[in-house]
């Protein structure tokens, strides 16, 4: 069989011994007699993998004690609600728009409270991240929100805002680990 190599937004292509691999461990999970999707959130075999799975997470992105790793389902669209359902106390949160996901979860915000568009580059189709040195931030912001990578229109933030003390929450769905980060930079990634 001819290896596809897909370079689209989304799934990238795998390693071929990862994919041996998880076919292997597809029926027989480390000897469990049962595959991961089939086995109880509850058992100690998943406990595991859960646990490991934070640890090289913190591993990787020297994530500091302090910080919560949470695994979620649901995707962006979920993340664009449950982000100012859980961080809106003041009901107002600001929104630097540079993308399609960053218009999407700006304008979910807007049923929470009262979300505002404090820079934005749809002027120019999303083509450019706007100057987010001296940014209009709303004093009782609860935080400040970016996608970070922004695949369909080719930018990325370089340098994060100056969110002048506030939270800072960022879309990095597109790129999540592909370079390092400095964590504590974040309130939520």
């Amino acid at each position: 069989m001819a290896r596809v190599y897909n370079f689209s937004a989304g799934p990238a292509v795998l390693p071929e011994e990862v994919l041996k691999e998880a076919a292997a461990e597809m029926l027989d999970y480390q000897g469990s007699g049962q595959s991961v999707m089939e086995m109880s959130h509850r058992s100690k075999v998943f406990d595991k993998i859960i646990k490991d799975a934070e640890q090289d997470l913190r591993d990787l992105l020297n994530i500091p004690d302090n910080y919560k790793v949470l695994f979620l389902q649901g995707g962006a669209h979920l993340q664009f609600a449950m982000i100012p359902m859980n961080l809106m106390k003041n009901k107002v949160a600001d929104y630097i728009v540079t993308g399609q996901w960053a218009k999407r979860a700006f304008k979910e915000a807007q049923k929470f409270g009262d979300a505002k568009c404090i820079a934005s580059s749809e002027d120019k189709t999303f083509s450019y991240i706007p100057d987010c040195s001296d940014l209009p931030i709303d004093e009782n912001a609860d935080y400040v929100y970016i996608c970070e990578n922004n695949t369909i229109y080719g930018t990325k933030f370089w340098k994060l805002p100056n969110t002048k003390g506030h939270i800072l929450v960022s879309d990095v769905s597109s790129c999540f680990l592909s370079e390092p980060v400095d964590v504590t930079k974040y309130g939520v990634i």
